[in-house]
């Protein structure tokens, strides 16, 4: 029988709230898109916890536009193909890149504060980038400063309404198939519907599918398994992206070391403090993110090493500091004297390239559900991203859900919610109690164990079907003891868990970012996406 919701529940009963445009999500994509949307109609828009709590917080690079005289769109285009490793949509770069530096433009208009030199805008480059491309904010605080500029315009809008610690459970459709809004919960007050006219996911990736990532815990791909739950399709799930560079020490939690980094002239070396990346890639430090990372990995492997080291000595005196200073503070945190010291660092998970599956105007195969940002997938990365695109694409495709989506907002909203066939099944019996609160954690950190060791960096066929045996035997009833925000996290866990790992045993390759160590080349067989639908 299908899984439809995670629990039960009768949408007569519950409290309902009404919008022509429900977004779910406050990243740079819902925030961007809400305030394109309140130019025609009134926006709801959910979030899990508070509104800072997302990826773009923990942005630190910048963002990637082709805006100086030396630059191009069809460099940028060309750049972000390779990074793809040939899975790219064209016709999705194309409108990234081209309607890129626009939507910067429109940034800097919303009063986001961009570093300067002498007046011009300052550009750093990053891996597998041409060109310097990459504009940044407060050195390595550029998600932060995007999202206090677009949170700035949005929290003066009348016509835009923001819910904070409000977590989806579950899309709504209505007897027509179209998606009319979502079934969300309130820790303290419970269950509500949201009916819209159209219903915006942008709830993010899902990198805390494992036990070690650069993203916020809010990660856990709830937008995208409840997606996936209500019938819409989903994409490239096996493409995780590994960032390179995460802070690796006992006690110290990962945090990103930025690419800008390498992109300063940050070297890597290993445990006998030797160069390595010349002899993995013709840009050394600068290639892809997933050349970079399986070849950190292969070093440690070589070495039974946990890390290896990012030597930033030749940003002397006050150089770092100032150009990094989020990294610097975190650093003397820790107890490294950067930049006298080198920083030991290791892959980590750090963005999905898959997600549900749209066009270019952030369409999914549903009615009225439109998605952008992390956890939408039109193809616009390929198989590997390139370093700072995330930001721009969140941008340039919320903007076009809204033009998309205008012709939807004199739909009626007073449809009746379709509960589905008989036979379709909930994940949980009920709401979870609270009982036991360990429980749900328990569960969500046993999937972790298992992405981690089995469905992460490098793979296997003996690996991922090892990996899809016991993620079949996780207990998830068993988190209805548990704390009711964790319990629906460790639900939508699963099932992304359980996806991915069947899409990498699929892809029997290695291409971006997947590899698997039995069927270590690519092979253009592969050049196709795998597609899961209920």
């Amino acid at each position: 029988m299908r899984t439809r919701y995670l629990f039960p529940f009768t949408p007569a009963e519950l409290p309902e709230y009404r919008a022509e445009f429900l977004i779910i999500g406050s990243g740079i994509a819902g925030l961007y898109t809400a305030l394109k949307a309140a130019k025609f109609g009134h926006v709801t828009l959910l979030t899990k916890r508070r509104v800072g709590d997302s990826n773009t917080e923990y942005a630190q690079g910048g963002i990637a536009a082709a805006i100086d005289s030396a630059d191009s769109p069809s460099l940028h285009l060309k750049d972000t193909l390779e990074a793809g490793a040939g899975l790219n949509e064209v016709d999705a770069v194309q409108v990234l890149v081209n309607e890129g530096p626009s939507r910067v433009e429109e940034l800097i208009e919303l009063g986001t504060q961009f570093d300067t030199i002498e007046g011009e805008l300052a550009l750093t480059r990053e891996g597998a980038h041409s060109r310097r491309r990459i504009l940044h904010a407060s050195g390595d605080a550029t998600g932060e400063e995007i999202r206090r500029a677009v949170w700035e315009a949005c929290v003066t809008h009348d016509r835009i309404r923001v819910y904070e610690n409000t977590q989806l459970v579950d899309l709504l459709r209505n007897r027509d198939g179209e998606c009319c809004g979502v079934l969300a919960c309130h820790e303290e007050r419970g269950l509500h519907v949201f009916k819209a006219a159209v219903t915006i996911v942008s709830t993010g990736g899902a990198a805390q599918l494992y036990k070690y990532s650069t993203n916020p815990d809010v990660t856990t791909g709830d937008g995208i398994a409840a997606a996936f739950r209500a019938g819409a399709e989903v994409m490239d799930l096996e493409f995780v992206q590994f960032h390179p560079t995460a802070l690796t020490k006992e006690g110290a939690p990962p945090f990103l070391i930025s690419e800008a980094v390498r992109g300063e002239g940050g070297l890597l070396l290993n445990g006998r403090g030797q160069r390595f990346m010349p002899k993995y890639h013709k840009l050394a430090e600068l290639a892809p993110r997933d050349v970079v990372a399986l070849a950190i990995w292969q070093e440690m492997d070589d070495a039974g090493a946990a890390s290896v080291f990012l030597d930033v000595s030749h940003l002397k005196g006050e150089s770092f500091a100032k150009r990094f200073p989020n990294i610097y503070r975190n650093c003397q945190a820790y107890g490294i004297d950067v930049p006298n010291e080198p920083i030991p660092v290791a892959p980590a998970a750090h963005y999905l390239m898959g997600g549900v599956r749209t066009d270019i105007w952030g369409r999914t195969n549903i009615p009225r559900l439109f998605v952008c940002g992390e956890a939408a997938c039109n193809g616009v990365h390929g198989a590997n991203r390139l370093a700072s695109n995330s930001l721009l694409e969140g941008l340039v495709f919320g903007a076009r859900i809204v033009e998309s989506g205008r012709p939807w907002l004199d739909v009626a909203m007073d449809e009746t919610i379709d509960h589905g066939p008989l036979g379709m099944t909930s994940v949980f019996a009920g709401l979870p109690s609270g009982a036991n609160p360990a429980s749900a954690q328990k569960i969500a950190e046993a999937i972790q164990h298992i992405m981690w060791e089995r469905v992460g960096l490098w793979r296997s066929e003996e690996e991922l079907a090892s990996a899809a045996f016991d993620l079949e035997r996780v207990a998830i009833k068993e988190a209805e003891q548990g704390s009711l925000i964790r319990a629906l996290e460790a639900a939508n866990m699963l099932l992304l868990g359980k996806l991915t790992a069947c899409s990498a045993l699929l892809r029997t390759e290695s291409r971006g970012g997947h590899y698997r160590v039995d069927v270590p080349a690519s092979r253009d067989i592969w050049l196709r996406h795998i597609i899961h639908a209920v």
